[in-house]
């Protein structure tokens, strides 16, 4: 059987997953209703964070599809992928054209010599202009240097919510045949009875855990046969080596996967058996084989301290909360999320070092929804030494939003020691292009879509070090402090929200040291939440006022990474979000 090996590339939220499920579901793949976003906070938030294989047979062809992530934080997932497939289905929003992650994972494509298929999706939104987007890819290929094949890419146009594909707009279609002919067309076959012959040579791209078989591989065969029970090396990119052996192989068909015997050159399986597996190591049954080129992966750019909670209210909901247990889940965290990495030399002060906050707030939520209780300090980006010069993470930040908002997005990242390097305005709309280091994007986004009136879309991707850009006064509030333990009473809030804004609801206990809300003039307040009404005989004009509160802005872990000054924690408990400051005093 002819195998072809795409992945299915895009900027957050343009519909690769979409696509992929319509895919699997009218080649009988999947069922209605089953999504490739499996994972509960990918179904609630809407995103992809793993990236995903499923395989499906169109005219006696096996295609092996990967889904991955479109957000900046989860880049690492995306690059690994693409030096294992041989072609990319690159899906562009026909309304938004080209993004920031667009940009990004087209490059790297690019790079690994790949020819992208061009898939213009959601055509029938209101404002979409299939044309122009077009006009945009082709532009944003020749900037980043394709060459003439790759620059001549086919292009197909779908709404992939609806399940269906043109190969012209004028065209009639009623399903996704003509993408499938596309990919049978353009992608070429990974598989062939001379690379069959050859001694074998696999590689991981991706890592997963199972409880009963413990570490396994994702990878793709180059050359060979690998055999269930096979006695292997594993050579390492520089050339060193060690045995295994292979206890179970399985093939994916749909997005289930199938145990079989042996896989020929060409296809992508799962491997057990190798405990100590790693990507980009090269699996192999000759000793002489050469090692695949290593495959290399972006670095952290923010750290940050995981704690015991030791707060007042430490123990009340979690059921994992000593530093042995949160130990053992970092531990097999580090299995899987190649992304990150953490120090364990301190006893109860694991110092994590993510991709970005997403990247880290993903990692806390799950920690939670497992029952683990946890304290984080506030994000700092990792600052290096390069050729003797103090260098900082800097991204690019790409703002589309009305054009009366544009005078303050500029003010808010000129401050921030972002740099406007491109203005582009259509319509009543500007899209403008900033670089700027890393930490000036920390805290910021909140504050984007209160300046923007959540009509404005803010992207980024992280574009290299670069000199380091001298202080950053970002924090213009300051802490409103409770003095007090307890519950928080209406009356109290309703004095206390004039103050500034507030985290927290009547009838939440608070403890002493907790932080309700900030203060908009920017200076730190202790408060007594907990205060009630003085009951006496005389009336006062404010006597029968109704006490109406303003809603408060709820804390949720991306949140509070955002807001937290340096000399704060944030509290994170199966159930609760709290802020807190270090000291209780």
């Amino acid at each position: 059987m002819e195998i072809r090996n795409i992945a299915i590339i895009a900027h957050v939220d343009h519909g690769k997953t979409t696509l992929t499920d319509a895919l699997l579901r009218q080649t009988g793949a999947a069922g209605e209703g089953v999504s490739m976003d499996s994972n509960a906070l990918e179904q609630e938030r809407g995103i992809t964070i793993y990236s995903k294989n499923a395989a499906i047979q169109y005219c006696g062809t096996k295609i092996n599809i990967v889904d991955t992530p479109g957000h900046a934080d989860f880049g690492s997932e995306v690059e690994r992928v693409l030096n294992s497939i041989d072609s990319v289905l690159l899906v562009v929003d026909a309304q938004e054209g080209p993004m920031p992650q667009t940009r990004f994972v087209l490059k790297k494509s690019l790079e690994l010599g790949l020819k992208p298929i061009v898939v213009i999706n959601k055509i029938d939104k209101p404002a979409a202009n299939p044309k122009r987007c077009e006009e945009q890819v082709l532009e944003l290929f020749l900037e980043l240097g394709a060459n003439d094949e790759q620059a001549n890419f086919p292009i197909v146009y779908s709404i992939g919510r609806a399940g269906i594909a043109k190969l012209k707009l004028s065209d009639e279609s009623k399903d996704l045949t003509p993408l499938l002919e596309t990919i049978i067309k353009h992608v070429p076959s990974a598989s062939s009875a001379e690379l069959v012959q050859k001694p074998l040579r696999l590689q991981p791209f991706n890592l997963g855990y199972d409880n009963f078989m413990g570490r396994l591989a994702i990878g793709r065969i180059y050359e060979g046969t690998i055999t269930q029970g096979a006695n292997v090396f594993i050579k390492k990119p520089n050339g060193e080596s060690r045995a295994g052996k292979i206890t179970k192989i399985f093939t994916f068909n749909g997005l289930e996967r199938t145990e079989i015997s042996e896989a020929v050159a060409g296809d992508i399986v799962l491997i057990a058996g190798l405990p100590d597996i790693y990507i980009g190591e090269t699996v192999t049954n000759d000793l002489n084989a050469k090692s695949l080129p290593a495959i290399a992966i972006d670095e952290a750019t923010i750290s940050l301290s995981f704690l015991v909670n030791n707060s007042p209210f430490a123990g009340r909901e979690g059921k994992y909360v000593t530093s042995r247990q949160v130990r053992e889940y970092l531990e097999r965290e580090l299995e899987v999320n190649v992304g990150l990495k953490v120090d364990f030399s301190q006893n109860d002060n694991f110092k994590v070092y993510g991709r970005g906050e997403l990247h880290i707030a993903i990692l806390l939520e799950n920690m939670r929804r497992a029952g683990y209780e946890i304290q984080v300090s506030q994000p700092q980006v990792i600052i290096r030494e390069i050729d003797g010069v103090k260098s900082e993470p800097f991204e690019e930040a790409i703002i589309d939003a009305p054009q009366e908002y544009q005078g303050v997005v500029i003010e808010r990242l000129g401050g921030r020691a972002f740099v406007l390097k491109n203005l582009i305005q259509k319509d009543n709309l500007v899209r403008l292009t900033f670089e700027g280091p890393t930490r000036g994007l920390l805290g910021y986004r909140n504050q984007f879509v209160i300046d923007t009136r959540g009509e404005g879309i803010l992207s980024s991707r992280f574009i290299g070090f670069k000199p380091y850009v001298g202080e950053i006064k970002k924090r213009l509030v300051g802490s409103m402090i409770s003095m007090a333990s307890g519950k928080a009473l209406g009356y109290a809030l309703w004095n206390l929200q004039e103050r500034g804004t507030l985290y927290i609801d009547s009838n939440t206990e608070v403890y002493k040291g907790m932080v309700i809300g900030n203060t908009s003039k920017g200076e730190e307040m202790k408060v007594n939440p907990t205060k009630g009404k003085q009951l006496t005989n005389t009336r006062s004009s404010r006597n029968d006022e109704a006490i109406e509160l303003i809603p408060p802005f709820t804390l949720t872990i991306e949140r509070g990474l955002e807001i937290m000054a340096d000399d704060e924690y944030l509290e994170i408990t199966p159930r609760s979000v709290r802020l807190r400051k270090k000291s209780f005093n």
